[in-house]
């Protein structure tokens, strides 16, 4: 089924700001909101008239060194996270957790910045979980994000083969849920439209970041461990 024109005029001006200081001088500070992070059970409950935008997602990344060796990295996230999340804002939360700012995205003059809180959990029998934590802010009454994600460690090479090259499979799943209350400007469009733009959106801003940061990860581990 083919998207209305109105709505491939909507998804063509969805386009991420890059910079920070993206906005002209004639913009209206009103029309720039954030998204905050809070956990999954306090979301349905303190936002019941928001519109919920879902995206499931998996990705694999492979890094050439043995399972204990991959480990031995992912444990120290204090090291290789901030430098991997670059150019994304991010500002350390305690031992194992990060706020992240990713950036402005908007279209017809409303815009948003996303920031997220998560905390990246010791690992338990080689999984690693990454969970919401809240953010403290202004507009929690208008958006909350919910981030819950999986990474589970696969060497691939045969430990017993001497001659072979270690080789370990990253796998991740990931279950986002961003609930927005809409200022009524955006609600005289019709529900579903805004129902398809926005999990459109969410699935670009997911794929993109999730891109960058995994070839991130991939270059500053095996730069860090001397491995071309």
């Amino acid at each position: 089924m083919h998207s209305s024109k109105t709505q491939q005029d909507i998804e063509k001006q969805l386009v991420p700001c890059p910079e920070a200081g993206c906005l002209s001088q004639s913009d209206s500070s009103s029309r720039f909101v954030q998204f905050i992070s809070v956990t999954h059970p306090e979301l349905e409950a303190s936002l019941p008239q928001a519109l919920h935008f879902k995206h499931q997602f998996k990705g694999q990344m492979d890094l050439k060194a043995d399972k204990d060796t991959v480990m031995a990295y992912l444990d120290a996230h204090q090291g290789w996270f901030c430098r991997c999340a670059h150019p994304m804002k991010v500002e350390p939360v305690g031992s194992n957790g990060y706020i992240l700012s990713l950036g402005r995205y908007g279209s017809f003059g409303f815009e948003v910045e996303p920031q997220i809180g998560l905390e990246l959990l010791p690992q338990e029998e080689g999984v690693y979980r990454i969970t919401t934590i809240p953010v403290q802010n202004k507009f929690d009454h208008c958006y909350q994000v919910d981030f819950q994600a999986a990474m589970y460690l696969n060497e691939t090479s045969d430990p017993g083969d001497n001659s072979s090259t270690p080789q370990t499979s990253v796998e991740w799943d990931l279950a986002l849920d961003v609930a927005i209350v809409f200022p009524q400007f955006i609600l005289r469009l019709p529900r579903k439209m805004i129902q398809g733009v926005g999990d459109k959106l969410l699935q670009q801003i997911v794929q993109q970041i999730s891109q960058r940061l995994t070839k991130k990860v991939q270059s500053d581990f095996h730069a860090s461990h001397g491995i071309c």
